[in-house]
């Protein structure tokens, strides 16, 4: 069993949690992710990117954003309670490399937390990131503090303007595209469609761009074919061939039709669970 440490909620929908794990705390590199169930038998298994990581205390954290049954049962969870089930390192590591020019990492969204373990590996590798934190409006980001003290710069972007510039994370990213020290490396992780707009804006400068895809995923050992992509022309399965791979090569109108096979079941299911939840809490 796997103990909650810390819970908190970071924006709206959006969780953190720190769980004792120390195997795989031990074992983790920056870009791999676990798979995680709620409830013991018969439970969906969800993968989670592993968003940090402490060796010598032998915790993980996972930041989550409730959007099904089991995200949302998750998030009632509270420090104290045990996780019955959490299975990993998995995935490949994130190819950290040394490199002149800047990294250029790209969060949207609840996507930012991933981002963490990332720029920790390349800030350890001697390089200088600067990091374009994205979100909706300014209730929504999530891991500034972090970032800045991590990052030798942060852009804030908000679609309203409410806080950093108004715009979207390619603005600023196509900018330093076409600035005199382009971006050795980018890196994107958030919404499908935010991905596909990095890798648009970064193609015509052949700028290496790798991306981090988080598909429907059922085992994560490559055998259920649910997590498949096309690559490049071939199929690929997340869960064992990346999660990253690179932009420049995803089908990402394929990845996104395939993303949306379940969106009714998964919001039917959410609000049944949470109708539940309520319920039960009037009963007590």
């Amino acid at each position: 069993m796997f103990k909650i440490i810390e819970k908190k909620q970071l924006s709206a929908g959006v969780f953190y949690m720190k769980v004792n794990a120390p195997e795989i705390a031990r074992n983790r590199k920056a870009g791999q992710f676990v798979i995680i169930q709620v409830e013991a038998e018969f439970g969906e298994r969800v993968p989670l990117t592993i968003a940090d990581a402490n060796a010598e205390e032998g915790w993980i954290a996972l930041v989550f954003q409730a959007v099904g049954a089991t995200t949302y049962k998750l998030s009632l969870m509270e420090a104290g309670q045990e996780l019955p089930a959490i299975l990993g390192p998995l995935g490949n590591p994130s190819k950290i490399e040394k490199y002149d020019a800047p990294v250029v990492v790209v969060g949207g969204g609840f996507g930012v937390a991933p981002c963490y373990p990332i720029v920790q590996a390349h800030k350890a590798a001697g390089n200088k990131v600067i990091m374009i934190i994205a979100a909706r409006t300014k209730d929504l980001l999530i891991y500034v503090d972090e970032m800045k003290a991590l990052a030798d710069e942060v852009i804030i972007m908000t679609d309203d303007g409410s806080a950093g510039r108004q715009g979207v994370s390619t603005v600023p990213l196509k900018e330093m595209c076409e600035s005199q020290c382009p971006p050795a490396e980018v890196i994107a992780i958030g919404p499908p469609i935010m991905m596909k707009f990095c890798a648009a804006t970064t193609k015509p400068f052949g700028i290496k761009t790798t991306v981090s895809l988080n598909t429907i995923m059922i085992d994560g050992t490559g055998m259920c074919g649910g997590c498949r992509v096309s690559y490049d022309g071939k199929t690929k399965f997340v869960c064992v061939d990346g999660p990253e791979f690179d932009a420049h090569l995803v089908d990402w109108d394929n990845m996104m039709m395939r993303m949306k096979s379940f969106k009714d079941r998964e919001a039917e299911d959410f609000h049944k669970c949470k109708l539940q939840a309520e319920a039960d809490k009037l009963a007590k």
